[in-house]
């Protein structure tokens, strides 16, 4: 709204004046309050922001500012709820503008909805308008140099009315307005430490000249290059050492044999009663709570100590009951299958049909004495072991045979 003598029309910029000269708006219910009844101290029922300083004159809180959140113009009453609210903490602002928004579409209310502002926002918003700052990159310049001028004029006799205000002049470039600041506050901010950021701490203000390290790095690198292009005539007559190779051969690790164990839940040896029963003999049914392994694990380790093979160290053998994760060298390494003879356990093998998969590996059938053998499909490399049924009861335990 264009004021009485036509000299400010912007009511973001009339904020800033009014708040440099200790003069804060009224908000009022009516465009010109004359009346003492038609000011108001809740938002949610004015209509009109008036200012006393530096002219009088009367605004609508609904009203777009120049300052941009989100590409669109903020309203009056988001940016005088947010100076006014510049002193909370973030979430009260959130509640606080929740409550605010619910008072001013309950009946009785002035209507609209007040912007919630994010933390940087309403930061930067609340140091122009105190005067801390005199550029923003949310608030959007004024439309004309001329338009400037008017509010440097303005500013000035506002600094002069408010007493013990000086007003500092420079170039409004582009609308900008000169910086107006209180000596006080001025004198505060020359006594504040300045906090550097990560380059200037970490790297210094000026760049560090390593040309030297270059330099000697390349003396050592020099050498190493004349060595390499030019091998020693001693080095070159000596023939390689077959020892060496055997060595290195040695030094190469083997790798984990693999077994793996049937998924069917009629199998008498799982992941949790499989470990103990390969370990240390003692059979232990799956569903018993003395089983060692988590029924949940899906790849076991064991270690066994084979002379024929490897007298110095154990040899580690991988326990698994899905050959899921598998690559396609893995089944190299697979040297034993326990089965329970059903064929739907080999669909997802590389060998699919139990002839083709026991003639590449060991079949290992575990069941009751007593009990028959599955005939595996017609597998002919099928082990089968047998053990007594007895009554295990609450803890007890059955030894292999």
């Amino acid at each position: 709204m264009e004021s009485a003598d036509g000299t400010l029309s912007d009511p973001l910029l009339s904020l800033r004046l009014s708040i440099a000269s200790n003069r804060t708006p009224i908000p009022t219910t009516s465009a010109d309050a004359t009346a003492a009844s038609d000011a108001t101290e809740s938002l949610a029922i004015a209509t009109h922001l008036q200012f006393s300083e530096p002219n009088r004159q009367s605004f609508p809180l609904d009203a777009p500012t120049r300052f941009i959140s989100s590409d669109k113009p903020v309203d009056l009453r988001s940016i005088y709820f947010a100076w006014q609210k510049k002193d909370v903490a973030i979430p009260d602002y959130i509640a606080s503008a929740q409550q605010l928004n619910e008072e001013l579409s309950a009946p009785g209310g002035a209507g609209g909805k007040v912007q919630n502002l994010v933390f940087v926002e309403r930061l930067d918003l609340i140091t122009w308008l105190e005067g801390a700052s005199d550029e923003s990159e949310y608030i959007k310049p004024l439309d004309s140099d001329a338009t400037a001028a008017q509010a440097a004029g303005s500013a000035q006799v506002a600094s002069g009315a408010a007493g013990g205000v000086t007003t500092v002049p420079s170039s409004a470039v582009g609308g900008r307005l000169g910086k107006t600041i209180d000596p006080r506050l001025q004198e505060i901010y020359n006594g504040e430490r300045r906090m550097g950021d990560r380059n200037s701490i970490l790297r210094g203000i000026k760049p560090t000249d390593f040309s030297h390290v270059r330099k000697t790095a390349e003396i050592f690198l020099g050498r190493n290059r004349s060595r390499s292009n030019h091998p020693s005539s001693t080095n070159a007559s000596i023939p390689p050492n077959p020892s060496n190779t055997v060595l290195s051969k040695k030094s190469t690790r083997r790798p984990d044999p693999i077994i793996l164990l049937s998924p069917s839940a009629s199998s008498l040896l799982r992941m949790s009663n499989i470990k103990s029963f390969l370990d240390s003999g003692v059979y232990i049914p799956p569903d018993n709570a003395l089983a060692g392994s988590s029924t949940t694990a899906n790849i076991l380790h064991i270690s066994r100590l084979l002379p024929s093979i490897e007298a110095s160290r154990p040899l580690r053998f991988i326990l698994v009951d899905t050959p899921e994760q598998f690559k396609p060298d893995y089944w190299s390494r697979v040297v034993a299958v326990f089965t329970t003879g059903q064929t739907w356990q080999f669909k997802s093998y590389k060998w699919q049909s139990p002839p083709d998969l026991f003639k590449n590996v060991l079949g290992i059938y575990v069941g009751w004495r007593g009990e028959d053998v599955p005939e595996s499909g017609g597998a002919g490399k099928v082990e089968g072991s047998g053990g007594c049924r007895g009554d295990l009861g609450a803890g007890g335990g059955e030894y292999a045979e």
